[in-house]
């Protein structure tokens, strides 16, 4: 039986202060993902995008925290759609828009498990840790929180996005391709338990090596992996188009090698 894939878009930039991360589902698919897929033996639904309100439509809010409730809203009704799309047989593969996004692809993974009494792991490739909460965060800007917010740090509104809390299990979270961190995320990931590989460990031991021990970490005593890939993990020289791009990232070809393990 081919591979069935259900492609979700989420325009989203309600997380971050750069506009423009909203086209980032309708630029993957004018540059032909659903064939690119088809290509590779894949059965591919295509549903369109989800519902986000624009900012431009309503106040921000609290300001150490912008837009929480209509990200909050729009999260909740991504991760449906994905332990919708996982019932139904479908690898759900969404599209963003910000980071923010996580938080409802992860949650809609794990409710998918956990009604199984299944568990998750977390791979989370990306040039930031994410692990900001509202106390710590400089900008407000939710898109550095989804991590913290997966793993039981942060608002409740995301935190308790789907009635529990953590999501996934911190010693089950991998991140990869890390080279910007805070201080207050530094002491958290720390403290979380969370495994991480920076770009200095890619530099000295390979991305293969790396990746195999994070698979290694995140399949410990669980029954699937939910991939969060942001663009951002990619070296701006191959990938300017992200709301906070950071140099020293991988390659193009070696973003390639995070999918083939």
């Amino acid at each position: 039986m081919p591979q069935k894939v259900r492609i979700i878009g989420v325009p989203m930039d309600l997380g971050q202060s750069r506009r423009g991360v909203d086209m980032g589902p309708s630029a993957l698919r004018v540059a032909g993902l659903a064939p690119r897929l088809k290509q590779l033996g894949c059965q591919v639904d295509d549903i369109g995008n989800i519902s986000v309100k624009q900012p431009e439509e309503q106040p921000y809010g609290e300001k150490r925290a912008k837009y929480l409730n209509e990200i909050a809203e729009t999260c909740r009704g991504l991760a449906e759609m994905i332990e919708k799309s996982l019932t139904e047989g479908y690898l759900p593969l969404v599209l963003g828009g910000d980071h923010s996004i996580a938080v409802g692809t992860a949650a809609g993974v794990s409710g998918y498990f956990r009604k199984q009494s299944k568990r998750v792991g977390l791979l989370w490739l990306d040039a930031h840790g994410d692990m900001n909460t509202p106390d710590s965060s400089p900008s407000g800007n939710v898109h550095g929180m989804p991590l913290a917010s997966i793993i039981g740090y942060g608002p409740p509104e995301l935190v308790d996005l789907v009635g529990y809390h953590p999501t996934i299990e911190p010693r089950n979270v991998c991140l990869v391709g890390i080279r910007d961190l805070d201080s207050k995320e530094r002491r958290l990931i720390k403290d979380s338990g969370e495994h991480v590989f920076t770009m200095r460990d890619i530099d000295e031991r390979g991305l293969r090596e790396v990746m195999s021990e994070a698979i290694r970490f995140a399949s410990d005593d669980t029954d699937g992996i939910a991939v969060s890939l942001d663009l951002d993990f990619v070296d701006p020289e191959d990938a300017p188009g992200v709301g906070t791009p950071v140099r020293g990232g991988v390659t193009y070809r070696e973003a390639h090698l995070p999918t083939a393990n």
